[in-house]
């Protein structure tokens, strides 16, 4: 089990924020189907974090087959050994061709690690990426530094916060 104090600072992301950056995601994945020959099949959301990004591309891509790659590595700030919980049949035997496996983000890289194995030629992608993680999807929208703890939308409640001087930061 990993060490939640490796975390020294704080992203909150907002659901605009989301919003905004799940679509440029779908930008991007657009010009990709562009340039791979011809559009995608489906986009697969790994869960939990994933179904909401993977939801913003399905719509920005008028992407009707959507599913799920269930896997669960987190508790809270703790990370653990990744658990497949369900995987997408479909998608499992094209090899995962013509798919995107859609996720929140790339921390070390271990649950995009396992959606590799299983749909080898599937296109993976998320909307934030840490240097651990970068390398092992094809498309991301934003690097965050490896010690940032990102607060989802999913999981947050508005309240009052310090200033970053109080803080000690």
């Amino acid at each position: 089990m990993e060490d939640a104090n490796r975390y020294n600072k704080d992203f909150p992301v907002s659901w605009d924020e989301m919003h905004r950056n799940g679509k440029a995601l779908a930008w991007r994945l657009l010009d990709k189907a562009k340039f791979s020959g011809g559009p995608w099949k489906g986009v697969i959301g790994i869960t939990r974090g994933g179904l909401v990004p993977a939801c913003i591309v399905a719509r920005e891509l008028d992407l009707r087959t959507v599913d799920t790659l269930g896997i669960v590595s987190y508790a809270h700030q703790e990370q653990g050994r990744a658990e497949i919980l369900k995987k997408p049949e479909a998608a499992i035997a094209d090899r995962g061709e013509g798919w995107l496996i859609v996720d929140d983000l790339a921390d070390t890289g271990e649950t995009f690690k396992i959606a590799r194995e299983l749909m080898p030629q599937a296109h993976l992608a998320c909307v934030y990426a840490k240097p651990a993680g970068a390398s092992l999807v094809d498309t991301f929208i934003t690097e965050v530094s490896q010690d940032t703890w990102i607060h989802f939308p999913w999981d947050l409640e508005a309240q009052y916060s310090k200033p970053l001087v109080a803080t000690g930061a």
